[in-house]
C-alpha cells in the first residue's frame, strides 16, 4: 500500500509554487501552501488547482506560527519558493530583502532541525549568485558566487545555510540553482512579461511605446513549468545535493523584444546607439521601443549562462520549452488578456 506524500510549499501563489501544486497533485500528493497575510487574496496562478488544495496563512518570519504548521501538518517535502524575488526591488528594500531571502531559509532549517529531521527541503536558489563576470560562463556547480545585489547576497546566506545544515546535522536539504525561467504567469514587473504586455497593448492601441534598460543583457531563459519537475526530481534521489538548472542558450532582451514583436506581427529594426537607440516598426516607422536611464541596475549583471550537465547526467531533466516557444506562449496569452480587457 503506497502512503500518500504531503508537501509544503511557500509561496505556492506565486508562479513557481502554482506549476509546481499543480505538478505534485497529479502525482497523486497531498499539497499545504502558506499564503502571507494580505488585504486581498490573489490565486489566479492556481487555477482549478485552487480547489486540489489546502492553503494556510501564515507568515515566514513568524517562527513559532510557522513551527505550529509544519508541526501540524507533518509535510514529508517542503519547497521553499516565498522571497521578495525582484532584483530591481531589492535594491530599494535591501533589509526586507535580507529577511525575506535570506533569514526565512534559517527558520526553516531550525524548524526542521527541532520538528523532524526527515522532513527534506528544497530551497530556490538563483543564478543571481554568479553575478555574471566575463569569462566565468557557462556557470556550474563549482563556479565561484559574486552577487551583484541585495537579492543575490539574500539568496547566496540561504544557499550556505541549506549547505551547512545538510553537512553539519544530515537534513536532506538541496538549492536548486535555478536560471531565469518564466511563463505567463510571471509577474508584470518582470522585464519579460512587461515586454509581452507592452507589445499586446501597442498591438491593440492602448500604449505607444515600450521603455527598456539594458537591451543587451543576456540571459539562459527557460519555462518555469520545465523547471518545478527538477525541483521535484531533487527530493526524489537518495543524496541530497545542488544542481543548476538552465538551458544552456543564452538571448539579450533585445532578442525577446523583437520575438515578441513578431509574434505580435510586427517587424522591429533598431537606430541610434546606446541610450539614444529606438527600435522602430519597419512598416510604418513608427517608434515602438526606446531606452530609458531610469531602469538600469546600479550592480547590472551583464550575461548569465548555466551549464545543466549535472542534472541531465543525475536527474535525467533537460527542458523542453524552447525561447522561441516561451515567447510565443507568453505574448499570445498576454494578447488574449488585452483583448478580453484584463491588461
Amino acid at each position: 500500500m503506497n502512503i500518500k506524500k504531503k508537501a509544503f510549499i511557500t509561496g505556492v501563489t506565486g508562479q513557481d509554487g502554482s506549476y509546481l501544486a499543480e505538478l505534485l497533485v497529479k502525482k497523486g500528493y497531498d499539497v499545504v501552501g502558506l499564503d502571507r497575510r494580505c488585504s486581498e487574496r490573489d490565486y489566479w496562478r492556481l487555477g482549478e488547482t485552487r480547489n486540489k488544495i489546502k492553503i494556510i496563512e501564515g507568515d515566514l518570519m513568524e517562527y513559532e506560527s510557522l513551527r505550529r504548521i509544519i508541526e501540524t501538518e507533518k509535510p514529508d517535502e517542503i519547497y521553499n519558493l516565498a522571497a521578495q524575488s525582484h532584483v530591481g526591488s531589492s535594491f530599494k528594500t535591501p533589509l526586507t530583502t535580507l529577511d525575506m531571502t535570506g533569514k526565512s531559509v534559517w527558520i526553516l532549517l531550525e524548524i526542521i532541525r527541532a520538528v523532524d529531521q526527515k522532513i527534506k527541503i528544497y530551497q530556490a536558489s538563483t543564478s543571481e549568485l554568479f553575478g555574471g563576470d566575463p569569462g566565468t560562463e557557462p556557470q556550474n556547480e563549482k563556479t565561484p558566487f559574486n552577487p551583484h545585489s541585495p537579492y543575490a547576497i539574500a539568496k547566496l546566506a540561504a544557499f550556505h545555510m541549506i549547505k551547512l545544515y545538510r553537512e553539519s546535522y544530515g537534513i536532506f536539504a538541496c538549492n536548486g540553482i535555478l536560471f531565469n525561467h518564466e511563463s505567463p504567469r510571471r509577474g508584470e514587473d518582470f522585464v519579460t512579461r512587461k515586454i509581452t504586455i507592452a507589445v499586446a497593448r501597442i498591438k491593440a492601441g492602448k500604449q505607444e511605446v515600450l521603455e527598456l534598460g539594458n537591451m543587451d543583457a543576456k540571459r539562459d531563459w527557460g519555462f518555469a513549468g520545465d523547471y518545478v519537475e527538477v525541483m521535484y526530481e531533487m527530493l526524489q534521489q537518495d543524496k541530497a545535493d545542488d544542481y543548476v538548472i538552465s538551458t544552456g542558450e543564452t538571448h539579450t532582451v533585445r532578442e525577446f523584444v523583437e520575438e515578441s514583436f513578431r509574434v505580435a506581427g510586427y517587424e522591429i529594426v533598431w537606430e541610434g546607439k546606446d541610450e539614444k537607440e529606438i527600435g522602430k516598426d519597419k512598416k510604418t516607422g513608427k517608434v515602438l521601443v526606446r531606452i530609458n536611464p531610469e531602469f538600469f541596475r546600479p550592480g547590472e549583471v551583464p550575461l548569465l549562462l548555466g551549464d545543466n550537465s549535472k542534472a541531465k547526467k543525475v536527474l535525467g531533466w533537460t527542458p523542453k520549452v524552447t525561447f522561441k516557444k516561451l515567447a510565443k506562449m507568453m505574448m499570445e496569452d498576454d494578447l488574449e488578456k488585452v483583448e478580453k480587457g484584463l491588461l
